[in-house]
């Protein structure tokens, strides 16, 4: 059975097989989502195509966040031999919606850090099998962005004593920060994946989306996913403020040092992904931000010494006429 067969057999197994289908704008990966409406209840119809974006990760998480009194989708029905499922449909009250739409931000951050703080502070919520975010697999991130971003803004690939010197740097960040017992992390723990949900109370209300990438790691990464956000500014005072609650509810997870050097971390992940992004997928959108990347990256280094290494490594091969936004391919200008 191919893959379109199969779908319009699950659909008419679930009793959808005649709804409406609305496709949902697409984001950074190949996973793609229709609502169904019109059908017995409101659903959503994941595609994860095999090979490209696994299904089962997804399912499971959900299953174990839902066990453990989170908001996250329920799965009504799956095909994983065709990367497909069926799943509940949290509306459109997106966090970044709401935001957009004028909504005071306060309340939504605080519901957020809120959820994080109660999930990191469950001991059953890292009993899951899921990979750890260990050293190497931090390391192999960050070089994302001598892969990408550098090639794409100096028009040639950095050297091999370049690219030992920056690993060497970043390895002495990282490594101290794999001692800390680990907890689960989300990974993309920010607005666009939240949801307000009506009708459920406290954290209950802060739906949860695009988890199946969770790990086992260090708990200052979702908190830098929310709060150094790559697509959106944030009130300093806001984020002042929702760290120190944080702080408050799980005094035992905070850790203001590797708070920052994540965020490095991260800052340079994505400069990489989004530079990926426009030059393999031709989704060029995300270059918008690239401007704010370096914003955040010095806010870090103003906050954090031990940064010191990178933030010189940085003056060194990007001086400040190279932070820009990498040009299109000339194919596409």
């Amino acid at each position: 059975m191919n893959r379109e067969d199969a779908k319009r057999a699950l659909l008419d197994q679930a009793g959808y097989g005649s709804v409406r289908l609305q496709p949902l704008p697409v984001d950074c990966s190949f996973r793609s989502y229709v609502r169904l409406t019109d059908g017995p209840r409101p659903a959503l119809l994941m595609d994860a195509p095999p090979g490209l974006e696994p299904l089962r990760p997804f399912v499971e998480i959900s299953r174990h966040l839902r066990a453990l009194g989170f908001s996250a989708p329920e799965v009504a029905t799956v095909d994983f031999e065709h990367g497909y499922a069926l799943i509940e449909d949290f509306g459109e009250a997106t966090f970044t919606r709401r935001l957009d739409a004028g909504a005071d931000a306060w309340p939504l951050y605080e519901l957020a850090v809120d959820t994080l703080a109660t999930l990191q502070a469950e001991p059953q919520a890292a009993r899951i099998h899921v990979p750890a975010y260990d050293l190497e697999r931090l390391l192999a991130e960050t070089r994302l962005f001598l892969d990408w971003y550098w090639p794409a803004v100096h028009g040639k690939d950095p050297s091999a004593a370049d690219r030992e010197d920056f690993e060497n740097i970043l390895h002495g960040l990282l490594a101290p920060l794999s001692e800390v017992p680990p907890v689960l992390v989300l990974r993309d723990f920010h607005v666009d994946n939240l949801m307000i949900l009506g009708g459920r109370e406290g954290i209950g209300a802060c739906g949860l989306l695009d988890f199946q990438d969770a790990v086992l790691g260090h708990p200052a990464y979702d908190l830098v996913s929310l709060l150094q956000d790559a697509r959106r500014d944030l009130d300093p005072r806001l984020v002042a403020a929702m760290r120190a609650r944080y702080a408050a509810a799980a005094p035992e997870l905070v850790d203001d040092s590797g708070y920052c050097i994540l965020g490095a971390q991260r800052h340079l992940k994505v400069f990489g992904i989004f530079t990926r992004q426009s030059r393999r997928d031709g989704k060029h959108r995300y270059l918008a931000h690239i401007e704010r990347l370096w914003r955040l990256l010095d806010v870090c280094f103003d906050e954090e010494p031990r940064l010191k290494p990178l933030r010189q490594w940085l003056a060194h091969h990007w001086p400040p006429e190279t932070r820009i936004v990498p040009p299109l391919p000339e194919a596409e200008r």
